[in-house]
């Protein structure tokens, strides 16, 4: 399919010479408009339809520069290249600077007119680039917007999640916590209230992410110590007088943090079981950063830890810790020094190869 012909506006009073151009473009295939002045050839611009225009500079009423910024000030203006028969370099500087897209000398006998063609062509050609260029910047801003939008919807629609499974977990803790507070058996209580404690961990992460700026990330210390505080409002809560919290401001990914969580609620309501068979006691929970690495301890002042016999040896408090320790690729240890029971996770920030997990002693 051939190319539409292009239409050459030219705006010059002297009719004979236009009449030359007409004549010398035709034949390369332009359609020439001819303007006797600037005003009649902004009329014409104003009616559309034209490609490129060549301006002459002496004329009367309008002259070409002023008429040139006029032009300019037409949105999408089509290129201009400047004519006039004056040799004062400082006109051409002054319509390049004001916008032309090239500049010509011409002779009342038309020698310019193939000067002219290859002006125009290029003019036009570099017209085309900068409308692709245009197109290509309006096109990525508008993906960009797109995105944005896309991207603030996402986040309008993950903190409606995170706030709905918040809720729901929180319903279901809520209901093992009365369910816990009614029965008059204490391994059922204790159970309950273990796995009461499971689920709000879980809910912490996500009521976390409902309220951050950040839906990718959780700041550490402000989730155990919410948790810390729901682990005191449970069934045992009566012996968790003296748990406390020492944690940096350290983010983390919400799977890690869930993570975290569940392994800390093991390891607490561990030593509230079992550390203080009189009563209750301090229950220590810190977590320090170490460089890369992250050290989670959890520790009583209890009766010690004894690992043939000692409940806390075996069952799912050992499976849980272990199986959470190895999402973390965590190691466990248990602190011999310690007079009670101390446990020490050591784990990367980022979730990237740890040392290999340990065995974990709880219940």
């Amino acid at each position: 399919m051939n190319p539409p012909m292009p239409t050459l506006l030219y705006i010059d009073d002297d009719a004979a010479l236009a009449r030359l151009v007409d004549r010398g473009l035709s034949r390369v295939g332009f359609r020439v408009v001819h303007a006797a002045s600037g005003a009649q050839g902004l009329d014409l611009l104003q009616q559309g339809g034209i490609d490129v225009i060549a301006l002459d500079q002496y004329m009367p009423g309008l002259d070409g520069l002023e008429t040139l910024e006029q032009i300019m000030a037409i949105p999408n203006a089509p290129p201009v290249v400047f004519v006039t028969a004056a040799q004062d370099s400082s006109i051409a500087v002054t319509a390049l600077k004001a916008g032309a897209a090239d500049y010509l000398v011409k002779d009342v006998q038309g020698d310019f007119i193939p000067l002219l063609q290859v002006a125009v062509d290029g003019a036009l050609r570099q017209a085309r680039i900068q409308k692709a260029r245009d197109d290509a910047e309006a096109e990525v801003h508008a993906s960009r917007d797109r995105y944005a939008a896309l991207a603030a919807e996402r986040e309008v629609l993950l903190r409606e999640v995170n706030h709905r499974v918040g809720n729901s977990l929180q319903i279901i803790a809520s209901l093992l916590h009365l369910q816990a507070n009614s029965s008059n058996q204490d391994d059922v209580k204790a159970a309950l209230t273990n796995a009461m404690g499971r689920v709000a961990a879980v809910a912490q992460v996500h009521r976390r992410l409902y309220t951050s700026h950040d839906l990718k990330s959780v700041l550490l210390n402000q989730y155990l110590d919410a948790l810390l505080e729901d682990l005191r409002r449970s069934a045992e809560g009566n012996r968790m007088s003296r748990l406390t919290l020492k944690a940096e401001p350290v983010e983390i990914d919400p799977d890690r943090a869930v993570a975290i969580g569940i392994i800390v609620n093991e390891l607490v309501m561990n030593a509230v079981k079992y550390a203080y068979p009189e009563g209750a006691g301090p229950i220590h929970v810190d977590l320090d950063a170490q460089g890369d690495n992250l050290v989670l301890s959890i520790a009583d002042n209890g009766v010690g830890l004894n690992v043939k016999t000692d409940p806390r040896s075996t069952g799912m408090g050992q499976r849980i810790v272990t199986a959470m320790a190895s999402k973390l690729e965590a190691s466990v240890e248990r602190d011999p020094t310690h007079a009670g029971t101390r446990i020490m996770l050591k784990f990367r920030r980022l979730n990237a190869p740890a040392t290999k997990p340990a065995n974990a002693a709880a219940s």
